[in-house]
């Protein structure tokens, strides 16, 4: 049997007793038409016990003629057929020999099966049961350390804490300005467009001063430090670990929840109430915008409304969520940066997963607080 001229060629000589004679020639290379499935077919036959090769006018070959060749001494080797590389090039035994001596790495060679749905559902259950463990623990050790840190036997750099209080609250002031000024704005859009069907502009600043005080301008805030410096925390914390930092701080003794989350988890919980009290004013700020220059609101009409409607407890309870919130960016952030893996890519993981994570809890912790608030009758 013989394939075209500008692909690689081979014939099948048969003899006596089952010998089998493969004669090879042509282009035996990867840019070259491969005749495998018609070669293997050949070879492969019940009446086959031998086969021997031969080499005639072999212009060029590279790697995928080896792993052909390795295919079909497999093939053969379970069925019991003898192979005799005598007639190949010398090149070419040679190559093969190291093929062998070299065995193949357990798991390398990709399966192409998937799972059955209950293997996958079982795997899955595993994973998160495991990563429901890890954060458990996590969070126990961070309580010891909150606990060290009232005892005075905490260990970090006090200069650490006041680092990441400069980057989690005055660095953040220029997106919390913009964002908190642009909600503001929304809300009193919204709001204004159905009052105005009632002759009730003014009420816009009644919408718009709770809306920030009680619940937006603590959740836009914690949002936004989930997006800034949750993912930070997590990227900063996973470069050390792939660059093995945390493991060193361990190896002197060290904390590395003391060291590195403790300063991160204090700086952010501070951080995010008065962050919030500034969301708080941009938002009624943003909102008088909408009130005065397209409702014709007077600046002191909006502010003594706002000064009506917004009591104190209002302020109280948005500074309440927005310490939780801080509390839950910091530990997402750092929790990711703790598990995330040895890699460059595992950066980015832990990075975008502390982002979800940390969004995530704020929305779920808003609602169970909102409710809490409610019946309290606050």
């Amino acid at each position: 049997m013989q394939t075209d001229q500008d692909c690689a060629q081979f014939e099948i000589h048969r003899g006596a007793e089952g010998r089998v004679e493969l004669e090879l020639s042509g282009r035996w290379t990867m840019q070259s038409r491969l005749p495998d499935r018609e070669l293997l077919a050949a070879i492969c036959q019940p009446e086959v016990r031998q086969l021997a090769y031969r080499t005639r006018d072999l212009e060029a070959w590279d790697s995928i003629l080896i792993t052909l060749l390795r295919r079909i001494e497999r093939a053969c080797g379970a069925r019991g057929v003898a192979v005799d590389r005598s007639g190949l090039l010398e090149s070419i035994r040679r190559m093969l020999q190291m093929a062998e001596a070299v065995p193949e790495r357990q798991g390398a060679r990709r399966e192409d099966k998937k799972n059955p749905f209950v293997i996958n559902v079982g795997e899955q259950t595993l994973d998160l049961g495991q990563r429901s463990l890890d954060t458990l623990a996590f969070l126990g050790d961070t309580t010891r350390s909150i606990g060290r840190f009232f005892t005075g036997r905490a260990r970090f750099r006090r200069r650490d804490l006041l680092l990441y209080i400069q980057e989690s609250g005055a660095n953040a002031f220029p997106i919390v300005t913009l964002i908190s000024l642009l909600v503001g704005l929304i809300l009193a859009f919204v709001g204004a467009v159905q009052l105005q069907m009632f002759g009730a502009e003014i009420f816009i600043a009644n919408a718009v001063g709770l809306g920030m005080a009680r619940d937006m301008g603590a959740m836009m805030t914690g949002i936004i430090m989930a997006g800034r410096t949750g993912a930070a925390f997590a990227a900063q914390l996973g470069t050390m670990q792939v660059n093995e930092e945390i493991d060193a701080l361990r190896t002197l003794g060290i904390s590395p929840i003391d060291f590195l989350v403790l300063p991160r988890i204090l700086a952010l919980t501070l951080m995010l109430p008065l962050l919030t009290i500034y969301a708080d004013l941009m938002g009624i700020i943003g909102g008088s915008f909408v009130g005065v220059f397209l409702f014709d609101i007077t600046p002191m009409q909006y502010f003594i409304q706002t000064r009506d409607s917004v009591a104190l407890n209002h302020f109280w309870v948005g500074l309440a969520k927005s310490g939780v919130y801080g509390v839950i960016v910091a530990l997402a952030g750092c929790l990711r940066g703790m598990q995330c893996g040895r890699s460059a890519m595992a950066v980015g993981g832990a990075a975008t997963s502390a982002v979800v994570t940390g969004i995530v809890w704020i929305v779920v912790s808003c609602a169970i607080l909102t409710v809490m608030f409610h019946m309290l009758g606050i």
